[in-house]
């Protein structure tokens, strides 16, 4: 019987991830389904050679007058003609756009048919009335070809303006094309919706541009595979804790405080283990390189390598954190949570614990129930204010070195509800790689 197949090791994921690996294999295997070569791999080889996955491929639709050009040519005819333009190597390497096709459903088939697949769908809309105004003010220019408009783009040289002609769009006909787009448009948007983003043309050309830009300048999230790891940075109190719960709940994800993990350690009485109990006993910070050695052979265990991991209470320096780098766990989301220090001290000198459940109160936000409750609750000595100054001063001194050497983190408002918090940090771990 063959032995089952052992987890990569994370250096291996983390080279696949950090250089786009898996999204070129992606692409790859999409370019060999639609174009099915006889010999897959000197197709791949040359695809390799020549294309760019990089390059930007947008669409640019929308209705008659929305501030797109749009051309009337028979559907197979048009797939032939834009398929030999886009396939030459300047649009392959450089990325193309291309304005107003598809214009339904059937060309955009035609278009994946022929391994033509944009990036990003800007899709531009107004209301009828307004394209229907924008259209009765549009000139054209018979020598040169180019379209102005008597509000918008009236051209000052008066030569121009002399020989500028009305097109020949009547305000029926323009209705009765708006009238096809509408039809055809959803079948359009069903292709295309998940990459596709409507902007409103009824506004000035600067907003409309500039939106337009910061769209198509933005990664769509990869299919490819992603492991979470993720470490959590903050001073006490910030909620890294409740966070970490929440998103260990919701993607299956391994949950692994540092503090806790060493306790576990000394109650399994593990060797690792008799090492670390002294120090947590006298109140002594544990040595670094013992720390290491408990949270690499966590952090490797199978099921941190297959679902992933957060990590909160450690690194809390830079040379942690250089451990951790030396020892490949290399986080690929990084969250530093900010909280002012007097919402630090309202959060924490206010905690209670009840001796004899083990539950936790506060006295502000979750008061015990019952005064026989609230009698007998204690406070722990580090949620006392001197306490709270110490440790708030030693993340803060450690703090501005761990920013830089994590020079792509995320930064969290910690001084809010929970749940936006987490909506944040949600948004964060879907987005790709920095």
């Amino acid at each position: 019987m063959d032995a089952p197949a052992r987890p990569w090791p994370p250096s291996v994921g983390d080279y696949a991830e950090q250089r786009g690996l898996f999204r070129l294999l992606q692409n790859m295997l999409e370019e060999l389904l639609i174009h099915k070569p006889e010999d897959p791999i000197q197709f791949m080889i040359e695809h390799l050679k020549q294309h760019n996955d990089d390059a930007p491929r947008i669409c640019i639709l929308g209705p008659p007058a929305s501030g797109k050009t749009t051309m009337k040519i028979p559907n197979a005819l048009w797939a032939n003609l834009i398929r030999e333009r886009l396939s030459n190597v300047d649009c392959i390497k450089q990325g193309w756009i291309l304005e107003g096709f598809p214009e339904n459903q059937e060309q955009a088939r035609l278009l994946q048919s022929s391994g033509i697949i944009p990036r990003h769908v800007v899709v531009l809309y107004a209301a009828d009335t307004v394209l229907i105004e924008r259209n009765s003010g549009k000139r054209l220019d018979p020598l040169t070809e180019e379209v102005y408009h008597t509000t918008f783009d009236w051209p000052s040289d008066v030569r121009i303006q002399q020989r500028l002609v009305e097109p020949d769009l009547s305000e029926e006909e323009m209705s009765k094309q708006l009238l096809e787009y509408h039809r055809n448009f959803p079948g359009v948007f069903q292709i295309y919706q998940k990459i596709l983003r409507s902007i409103n043309a009824d506004q000035p050309c600067v907003d409309v541009l500039s939106q337009a830009l910061t769209y198509v300048q933005t990664q769509h999230r990869s299919a490819a595979p992603f492991t979470p790891r993720m470490l959590f940075c903050g001073p006490p109190g910030s909620g890294k804790s409740l966070q970490a719960a929440l998103i260990a709940q919701k993607y299956g994800i391994v949950n692994i405080c540092c503090g806790q993990l060493l306790k576990e350690a000394v109650a399994d009485k593990t060797k690792l283990g008799e090492l670390v109990k002294p120090y947590i006993d006298s109140g002594y910070p544990v040595p670094d390189n013992i720390v290491m050695k408990i949270l690499e052979k966590r952090l490797n265990a199978p099921d941190c390598m297959t679902k992933g991991w957060v990590l909160r209470g450690f690194p809390r320096d830079i040379e942690q954190g250089e451990r951790l780098q030396k020892a490949c766990i290399i986080p690929n989301r990084v969250f530093f949570f900010n909280l002012p220090y007097e919402s630090i001290i309202e959060r924490l000198s206010q905690r209670r614990i009840d001796p004899v459940t083990g539950e936790r109160y506060h006295m502000t936000l979750r008061p015990a129930p019952t005064p026989k409750i609230q009698a007998r609750l204690k406070q722990n000595p580090k949620d006392k204010e001197e306490s709270i100054e110490k440790r708030v001063d030693f993340y803060h001194r450690n703090a501005k070195e761990l920013e830089e050497f994590y020079e792509d983190a995320f930064y969290v408002n910690a001084d809010q509800d929970p749940y936006p918090i987490f909506e944040f940090i949600e948004s964060c771990i879907i987005k790709p790689l920095p």
